[in-house]
């Protein structure tokens, strides 16, 4: 890869090379060594000009008339990406959507590990047992100090939710994805994702209509 000065890299781009890593994951195990930009934007669901672009932003890949060799790309995103290795995050909110989060296995599969988890009521029984220590809320930032986590997932009511994003600022939290439908204000140095369920199924009521 071919190093260049990187410029401001829109968040579609981000998301697409997420994209672009789960269809590389698929060719691997498909048995392929080598994609065309063609196929792989196709798999992608983009146009092959959309998926040259993005790659542009961060250097020189692929060879005309082979393509891309699957396994040094994919590990070039896995890198772009830091997914390399497991990163720490933690999750604060440990209700009916906490506890399917920190049940489900396949963030491990992806680079993330949920190391901690955080509530108002930490010792309360629940459904099923859970593997991920829960602290009271006032353990965030030593947790988070001690453990070297840069990445958290908010799924609290929408009352508490900007409250913990400033716990989780203060404890150097710089990634936050946002399960509450709360709208957070956090400093231009923190990146929040929003996922907003009840938005996703308006969105798709619009298209059923049509």
């Amino acid at each position: 890869m071919k190093k260049t000065v990187r410029p401001e890299i829109p968040r579609k781009t981000i998301y697409r090379l997420s994209v672009y890593l789960r269809c590389l994951h698929r060719l691997r195990e498909n048995g392929l060594s080598t994609v065309r930009s063609e196929a792989l934007a196709n798999a992608a669901g983009v146009k092959p000009t959309q998926l040259r672009k993005d790659l542009t932003y961060f250097g020189q890949f692929g060879t005309r008339g082979l393509g891309y060799d699957v396994e040094q790309l994919a590990g070039m995103i896995s890198d772009l990406l830091g997914t390399n290795r497991l990163q720490p995050v933690v999750l604060v909110g440990v209700g009916n959507l906490g506890t399917a989060l920190l049940s489900y296995r396949g963030f491990e599969q992806e680079g993330f590990e949920i190391v901690a988890a955080f509530d108002a009521e930490p010792d309360r029984d629940r459904d099923k047992p859970l593997e991920v220590p829960i602290y009271a809320m006032d353990r965030i930032a030593r947790v988070v100090r001690d453990k070297g986590v840069r990445m958290a997932i908010i799924a609290v009511p929408a009352t508490a939710a900007q409250t913990v994003a400033n716990a989780l600022v203060e404890a150097g939290i710089g990634g936050i994805l946002n399960f509450s439908p709360a709208m957070l204000t956090v400093p231009d140095t923190v990146t929040v994702n929003s996922v907003n369920l009840a938005i996703e199924l308006e969105n798709l009521s619009y298209f059923i209509q049509q």
